[in-house]
């Protein structure tokens, strides 16, 4: 069974979603399914249909969320020293062709690669896992072998930056 690491906060949120999922949403649209199942034919009836649908999502949810629970590795990465690449850091790297671009690596569910957050199994987050300020590495990358420099290393809290702010993290490379 492969690890999925991820931030206190991160699991917090993962509990939650499956609490509501299981206590809320779920008993609410077996109602629903209830209702639309009283009145008739379920042969033609759209809302028990759409019900079961609904159920069957959020079925299939609970079920990967209860994977990833117990796949669950808590890290706390402001306890960690941030001088190499690893779960939580924040870095700065520079292409071969003077592009510089800041990512920070985190869990699986709490990445959004479009606003800088990759998973720890990205190919990106694992080519730098280890690497110190000043170290090169090589990549393939879906768009080819892409060729980088580690800037800045460092610590920032993800859940403490506004997804609209995201991208205005600069470290400053040059």
């Amino acid at each position: 069974m492969q690890i999925e690491p991820m931030t206190p906060r991160g699991y917090d949120e993962l509990l939650r979603e499956f609490k509501y999922l299981k206590d809320v949403e779920k008993p609410k649209v077996n109602q629903e399914k209830q209702r639309a199942a009283e009145l008739g034919d379920r042969s033609e009836n759209a809302e028990y249909h759409a019900a079961k649908e609904k159920l069957r999502h959020i079925d299939k949810r609970l079920f990967y969320l209860n994977s990833m629970i117990e796949k669950a590795q808590i890290i706390d990465p402001s306890q960690l020293n941030h001088s190499r690449v690893h779960f939580g850091s924040t870095i700065t790297i520079l292409s071969d062709d003077d592009d510089e671009a800041t990512y920070s690596i985190c869990g699986t569910l709490e990445s959004e690669p479009e606003n800088g957050l990759i998973s720890v199994h990205s190919p990106l987050a694992r080519a730098m896992f280890g690497k110190e300020e000043g170290d090169e590495f090589s990549v393939l990358l879906p768009g080819g072998k892409k060729h980088y420099e580690v800037g800045i290393i460092a610590y920032i809290d993800i859940f403490s930056l506004k997804k609209n702010h995201r991208n205005e993290i600069n470290f400053g490379f040059h």
